[in-house]
């Protein structure tokens, strides 16, 4: 940002544009059918997230317990929460984004005997059925809160639900089979008549079939549309199709049939092993399912253990295609976090959501059979984070990557929440660096190795694939900092020459990458990447290296390191010509000693020749490369300082450091010019984006904080202000001339400047009127007890507070008194009191944007409050004004002992009169 005369501005504002925190910690998903709003669950909260924008709409209050299961009706106008305690809330869902917490409409304290886990409601939205871990589901009308059905006889834990509706549009006469299907941990499937209960007979809360097939617990069912095919999965790895209308054979499927059952009942038509437990199972639609009287044309789908969702063809138990591929796994754990454990289909946008052990969610389109967004859950602790730009030059900072607590590195699109998941690193990642330009970027592991990304080959202007390019092993122990060379990537987009990674073995090795591709293979595996060489090995510090950063030129390398210094070094390098090789090496030039704990960052200045550090001892400090003297000293944070980047041209630093803070310095005056504050614990991620219009923060409490440069429009709307204060001011002088005290007390209060109210009564009282009206009126002038007699009541409320700020100084007590005086005698006490309740009802509707409703018990409050601040200081100067008058008395008796008598008659009552008027 330049000013009008060509010299760079200093940045001191900078705004929180939005932040990305944990979204799925825990719990069950819900999907509204057009796939534009999710909700999940966050600690013991539901949160409702726009996924078009990927803003957070709103979150639901709980009852500080967790959340077992939920559910959105079909209209996505309510949603259902069952918590453990247990209890079932009903929300409505706003329209708009809100901040404040939604309440639920409606309270069951108990719904059911046990906790509830699983939930439904019915295409119209009408009913609600439950199933609870003592075996009992329940049918509730959702619009009334009563319970219209409760069946029992389940073997345990309800494991399934799902209602079958049935609506064939070839059949004009409307169908009245209204059933729910239940499935449970003892295996077996229930059908219960939703329309027989309107008999008293007990029979009809029975179930009207019982079909068994599944040796294990059933997770998934799923209806045709028409009611004749009913499909269901379980952790047995099969899957069943039932035909629903089949005629009764006298089998197992047939037995507990009752009454018109007996012609009717459901049988298994076909057994489809899957090999693997199954979570969720349901039938395709909209073009990917037939409608037909053979179970053969059925096409569905299933998720489980393996974390793939596959499609399925009835007609011959086969596999038709995969949405994804199995993840490469090493350990127990990875095995189990990659399982999916719930699917959502929607048909209406041809997407099935896939909700993963390890708090990702999955959306894959059917049409196009690719992952169109993937939403990361939770992201634990970030570590570290960079900015990406896979197309550069064409676009700038389209992607930001995050290494967390996690062998995973996360890539978020800069414009909403859809992320990626790059897999290579079989240990926690604990720093990244970019080159070329943001095109190619590499990261260090705990594994010992460092691995270089790049985005996949393809025509998208902004890819979101990428893929493992290149891997450098080598170090004995973890590497903890890397850096990659800058003069090829940050103006023009070409190879990348060289890298260095610094190690807990405490040695820095320089590493050849002049031939490692800009693009990856998509289709490539990760293991097949090139392997880099070693051009040198350094022993570099006696302790753990914490960072390193190459200078803007490539000529020069710092190391920071837990011994308390920070080391610069000469690279040499030359390039890889016809047959000679590509030679590098490291050469120490100078230390910079002077902190008192371990260096944690440290970068090169941008333009001019200096080092800036940062260390455990809470300072950052900035050094001359020349002879590696400390120049300046910043000090404000008030715990280590993790993170440094220089912005605007060198002028400015910003850093961030374990006290949750993220601080901008003026170089040139060291000192903090902004201090951000969205973090409740250690700041390690710092990245600057290449325009300097975005800082990103991310912190050990999961949440990275996007901020933007607001300065301009900052001065702008300061600028603004000044200008109509400055009207304001004249107005108000205006006013005074012109003596319509009215508009100046009210310019005066709607400015909230105080001191000219004051002066303004100051003047009044000081300036006598002949005039009979002024005479007689409160404060000496009738214009101003009219102003005071119908003040609104926000504004009468501002005026009492005024002067209780007043009276406690002697000076302005006498103002205060005076107005007191005139409020008293000119108003009621229910004025006064209204007064306050206006005033608290327009800060409710500023801060929420929401009408509330007026309540006498604010007003009352506010008044106490005040009258208690103002009884102290009166009742002092009442005391001082008694001795005053009692000093008066002692001044008469004196003067009239001086006299001897000398004086008496109408000389002593003169005296007397001027001695009155000196104590007034």
């Amino acid at each position: 940002m330049a000013s009008t005369g060509g010299k760079p501005r200093l940045k001191t504002v900078y705004k929180n544009k939005r932040s990305i925190g944990p979204l799925h910690t825990c719990g069950s998903v819900a999907v509204s059918a057009d796939g534009s709003r999710l909700v999940t669950c966050v600690a013991e909260e539901a949160v409702l997230t726009n996924l078009l924008t990927g803003e957070e709409i709103c979150r639901f209050s709980g009852d500080t317990q967790s959340i077992n299961s939920l559910c959105l009706t079909p209209s996505a106008s309510q949603l259902i929460v069952f918590t453990s305690a247990p209890s079932l809330h009903i929300y409505d869902i706003p329209m708009s984004t809100t901040k404040n917490k939604i309440h639920p409409v409606r309270v069951v304290a108990r719904p059911h005997d046990a906790p509830v886990h699983v939930c439904t409601v019915d295409p119209s939205s009408t009913y609600l059925a439950s199933g609870s871990a003592d075996g009992v589901v329940k049918v509730w009308d959702i619009k009334r809160g009563y319970v219209t059905h409760i069946f029992k006889g389940h073997g345990g834990i309800v494991s399934a639900l799902k209602f079958n509706f049935p609506r064939d549009p070839s059949v004009v006469a409307p169908q009245n089979t209204l059933q729910l299907i239940t499935a449970s941990v003892d295996t077996r499937i229930r059908i219960f008549d939703l329309t027989a209960i309107a008999s008293k007979d007990q029979g009809a809360l029975r179930p009207i079939a019982v079909l068994e097939g599944h040796v294990s617990v059933p997770r998934g069912l799923d209806v045709t549309p028409d009611g004749k095919w009913l499909i269901s999965g379980g952790r047995d790895s099969v899957v069943l199709v039932w035909n629903l209308h089949a005629k009764s054979t006298g089998g197992k499927s047939a037995e507990n049939a009752k009454g018109k059952g007996k012609s009717n009942a459901p049988a298994l038509a076909q057994t489809i092993p899957v090999m693997e437990r199954v979570e969720a199972v349901g039938l395709l639609q909209d073009g990917h399912w037939v409608p037909s009287s053979s179970a053969t044309q059925l096409r569905f789908y299933t998720a489980g253990e393996k974390g793939v969702v596959r499609i399925w063809d009835a007609k011959d138990s086969s596999v038709l295609y995969s949405l994804n591929q199995a993840a490469d796994v090493q350990t127990e754990d990875q095995e189990e976090q990659r399982q999916i454990v719930e699917a959502v289909y929607l048909p209406s946008i041809s997407t099935i959501v896939s909700v993963h052990a390890d708090q990702n969610i999955l959306f894959y389109d059917l049409s196009t059979r690719k992952l169109t967004r993937q939403l990361i859950g939770f992201n634990d602790e970030i570590v570290d984070a960079v900015f990406l730009s896979p197309s550069a030059p064409k676009s700038v900072d389209s992607h930001i990557a995050f290494a967390t607590n996690s062998s995973l590195i996360r890539i978020y699109s800069t414009a909403g929440l859809d992320a990626r998941l790059l897999t290579g690193h079989t240990d926690i990642v604990l720093s990244l660096d970019r080159g070329a330009g943001g095109k190619l970027f590499a990261s260090g592991s705990k594994d010992r190795s460092a691995r270089l990304w790049a985005p996949a080959s393809g025509d998208d202007d902004t890819p979101t694939e990428w893929g493992c390019v290149a891997v450098c092993e080598g170090h004995a122990e973890s590497i903890g900092a890397i850096a990659m060379s800058r003069t090829s990537g940050e103006s023009v987009v070409t190879s990348v020459q060289f890298m260095f990674t610094g190690s807990q073995d405490r040695t820095i090795k320089m590493w050849y990458i002049g031939d490692v591709p800009l693009v990856s293979d998509a289709s490539q595996h990760s293991q097949s990447a090139m392997k880099c060489k070693s051009l040198t090995t350094h022993k570099a510090h006696e302790k753990d290296i914490n960072s390193l950063d190459v200078a803007p030129n490539d000529r020069f390398l710092a190391s920071g390191s837990q011994d308390r210094t920070a080391k610069v070094y000469d690279i040499d390098f030359s390039r890889a010509t016809g047959d000679r090789p590509a030679r590098g090496e490291i050469k120490l030039l100078g230390t910079c000693k002077g902190h008192k704990r371990g260096v944690w960052t440290v970068k090169f200045g941008r333009t001019e020749r200096v080092l800036a550090t940062g260390s455990g001892d809470k300072t950052v400090k900035l050094w001359n490369l020349e002879d590696f003297t400390c120049v300046k000293t910043f000090e404000g944070h008030t715990n280590s300082v993790l993170r440094v980047d220089f912005i605007n041209h060198g002028m400015q630093l910003v850093t961030s450091a374990s006290d949750g803070l993220v601080k901008l310095w003026s170089v040139r005056e060291e000192e903090c010019t902004a201090t951000m504050d969205n973090h409740e614990d250690k700041v390690w991620a710092l990245a600057v984006s290449t325009d300097e219009r975005t800082i990103v923060s991310a912190a050990a409490d999961s949440v990275a904080t996007f901020w933007e440069d607001c300065t301009e429009e900052q001065e702008q709307e300061n600028e603004t202000k000044r200008a109509e204060l400055v009207l304001r001011e004249q107005d108000f002088t205006n006013y005074l001339s012109l003596h319509d005290y009215r508009r100046a007390i009210q310019l005066a209060l709607a400015m909230q400047q105080p001191g000219r109210l004051l002066s303004l009564f100051k003047n009044i009282r000081a300036t006598p009127s002949e005039s009979a009206a002024d005479m007689s009126s409160v404060t000496g002038n009738s214009a101003v007890d009219e102003v005071l007699r119908t003040l609104g009541g926000s504004d009468l409320a501002r005026l009492l507070r005024y002067v209780r700020d007043w009276n406690p100084n002697a000076r302005t007590s006498g103002v205060a008194q005076g107005v007191l005086y005139a409020i008293l005698k000119l108003r009621s006490v229910d004025d006064v009191i209204a007064a306050f309740t206006d005033e608290a009802h327009e800060g409710s509707l500023q801060s929420s944007g929401q009408e509330i409703v007026k309540t006498a018990t604010s007003g009352n409050t506010a008044l106490k409050e005040l009258v208690d601040a103002m009884i102290p200081y009166t009742e002092r100067h009442l005391s001082r004004m008694d001795r005053l008058v009692q000093d008066s008395f002692a001044v008469d008796y004196i003067l009239s002992e001086m006299d001897d008598g000398m004086f008496d008659g109408q000389e002593i009552d003169t005296m007397d009169v001027d001695l009155t008027e000196v104590n007034s």
